[in-house]
């Protein structure tokens, strides 16, 4: 049986993630950024899960997500309650992984045609 790729050329995918740099399609982010399947926002300033607050969340929210993929780095770091509530109140769910998880995770959900975002915490230029 041989297995074919179709990709919707209008949809965003992660090629390579990890806790230094995120390459979406052929560019290649060293900063944290938010993804959803069709737009990145690369000016997002959190670098570490305790400077995400009530700003971030909007920023992120702008994408208008159903699930939040939230890609913490090498190891994953879950966020105090009320970052998650933030989501959870909104009926948005949040699922905290490693940024190689979180791109995985993101690419299966858009390619499902769900309304996914994932947020990449990098650490930025040094």
């Amino acid at each position: 049986m041989q297995l074919t790729e179709h990709r919707n050329e209008q949809q965003l995918f992660v090629r390579r993630a990890d806790a230094e740099s995120v390459s979406v399609v052929d560019r290649v982010f060293r900063s944290s950024l938010v993804l959803g399947a069709t737009q990145v926002l690369d000016d997002f300033a959190p670098r570490t899960i305790d400077e995400i607050d009530t700003p971030a969340v909007a920023r992120i929210l702008e994408l208008k997500p159903d699930v939040v993929l939230l890609g913490t780095g090498a190891r994953v770091r879950f966020p105090a309650p009320a970052l998650q509530a933030a989501f959870l109140q909104r009926g948005i769910g949040i699922e905290v992984m490693d940024n190689a998880a979180a791109a995985r995770t993101f690419n299966v959900l858009v390619g499902e045609g769900r309304n996914a975002v994932v947020v990449f915490l990098l650490p930025g230029p040094s």
